[in-house]
């Protein structure tokens, strides 16, 4: 009896889009001081993250396929997973969150120095790159951007409506990439397994 593989990086982008989009509600929501919004983003937050930290900590360890893509996806999605979790806990507990932003921009630079190695070990090609680049330079760079949450909301509007923009960008391009990953991977299924 042979196992059957399952390739979950469709629905896995799906839910960093989801996790970028979290992350532009809570910075256009701490723009607009409503308090009501962003705590309605708490549960969703923790069952992404949740999710993301998971998936990510599966694929980081057990990912089947060739090339890198267990440190280039599955790593920093499990880290986004963890710190997605420990926001909205600590949100919830009334905690003050900006330290997070923090291990946010260490994330950043790490995802940034991703982006660079699929450009020098040729790690995506064709269409492919440019919306992987996308995907990585606009993530890393909203990343890096998070230590604005040191800022009060007020004071700091302009800089947390710029860095929901940012996410919101990210979270388009996870989308459509996650999207015509399914499509494909749907045909490579019924190709396979007829």
């Amino acid at each position: 009896m042979s196992a059957e593989f399952i390739d979950s990086l469709a629905v896995m982008l799906l839910a960093l889009g989801m996790t970028t989009a979290i992350g532009g509600m809570y910075f256009l929501f701490s723009a607009l001081g409503n308090e009501k919004r962003i705590e309605g983003l708490l549960m969703p937050a923790v069952g992404v993250g949740l999710f993301d930290f998971m998936s990510g900590f599966v694929m980081s360890f057990t990912w089947p396929l060739p090339s890198s893509y267990n440190m280039l996806f599955g790593d920093p999605l499990l880290m986004a997973g963890l710190l997605l979790m420990i926001s909205a806990i600590a949100y919830y507990k009334h905690y003050d969150i900006s330290s997070v932003s923090i291990l946010l921009f260490f994330l950043g630079i790490y995802v940034i120095i991703e982006a660079v190695g699929i450009v020098n070990y040729h790690l995506e090609s064709g269409d492919n790159l440019l919306a992987a680049m996308g995907l990585y330079i606009v993530d890393g760079i909203a990343a890096i951007l998070s230590p604005i949450m040191y800022i009060d909301q007020k004071k700091g509007k302009i800089a947390y409506m710029i860095e929901a923009a940012i996410l919101i960008i990210g979270t388009l391009i996870a989308l459509f990439i996650g999207y015509t990953a399914i499509y494909g991977h749907l045909l490579d299924f019924i190709k396979y397994f007829p």
